[in-house]
């Protein structure tokens, strides 16, 4: 059932999440998960009929005006900030989209079960792992594995929070990874094929071909089904802007859903506040 003490919305137990997501797929639909950096987009994401909120530090960055990758970046606990997000302006703010939780799980400060307890009783119905160490590749990547920092610490967040019965979704880029996290009880699987394009702070060059991006996306999907024939599968990111293009992913592979952060939040922004104030300054003043 939702919340106990309320009878309505956030928490739902990891089967409910599931159930409700399955629903979605029963009615042919697609499960829409939105990244959220403020409680007015989170709200409006929800009347909108998104499955799924994530709440991650990258979304304040994003709606600071700042490119996502800033919430990579030594700028701020990213733990808190989601924390933060999450308790102050979404949870308070919506109806009964479930919330889910980014957890940065390399954080070392971090006891990973005592912060899940944290975020579990904040009243978050799952988690998600970002910031992610699986976007970083070469040198900088072999460094963080090295040093205590590896991407098997996201692995072992979502375990943890499989026991707690809090639903994951989670961000992978390479098959092994997806075999991994389905391995440890991941419910979603979002392959991630880069930042997104678009807007005045998406990547422009760096960005691989929309047929690159379906033929990731479907080689991490099989990975994941290989090990979890029932997790959901949703794309994420690179050329996957529009809706247009997250129908053209669907098509072309095993694609369930889509996530949208920047090109759910940070587009509707600026195309809608863009082409308003332009209205606005059309009203004429001329008194003659």
């Amino acid at each position: 059932m939702p919340n106990p003490w309320t009878g309505k919305g956030n928490p739902y137990t990891r089967d409910e999440v599931r159930a409700r997501l399955q629903a979605t797929l029963d009615r042919n639909e697609t499960i829409i998960a939105a990244g959220a950096g403020t409680g007015i987009s989170a709200k409006f994401i929800e009347k909108g009929g998104a499955d799924l909120l994530i709440i991650y530090n990258s979304g304040r960055f994003r709606m600071s005006g700042h490119g996502s990758t800033a919430g990579m970046m030594a700028y701020g606990d990213a733990n808190a900030v989601a924390m933060e997000i999450g308790e102050f302006e979404v949870l308070p703010t919506i109806e009964e989209i479930p919330v889910i939780c980014g957890v940065h799980a390399t954080d070392p400060r971090r006891r990973m079960w005592h912060w899940l307890l944290k975020v579990k009783e904040m009243g978050f119905s799952g988690v998600n792992n970002f910031p992610t160490h699986c976007i970083i590749d070469g040198h900088f990547r072999k460094v963080l594995e090295e040093t205590g920092m590896p991407f098997e610490k996201e692995v072992e967040m979502v375990s943890i929070a499989s026991k707690m019965d809090l639903f994951s979704v989670v961000y992978v880029a390479k098959p092994e990874e997806a075999a991994a996290m389905a391995k440890a009880g991941a419910d979603a699987i979002i392959a991630h094929v880069g930042t997104t394009v678009g807007g005045s702070i998406g990547v422009t060059g760096a960005v691989c071909s929309m047929e690159d991006a379906a033929a990731r996306c479907q080689e991490i999907f099989e990975a994941g089904r290989a090990v979890h024939k029932d997790v959901f599968l949703l794309s994420h990111g690179g050329p996957i802007n529009t809706p247009e293009d997250a129908t053209r992913i669907n098509q072309l592979t095993d694609a369930q859903g889509f996530v949208g952060a920047s090109s759910l939040e940070r587009m509707g922004v600026e195309e809608s506040l863009t082409a308003l104030t332009r209205k606005f300054k059309e009203i004429p003043v001329d008194r003659t």
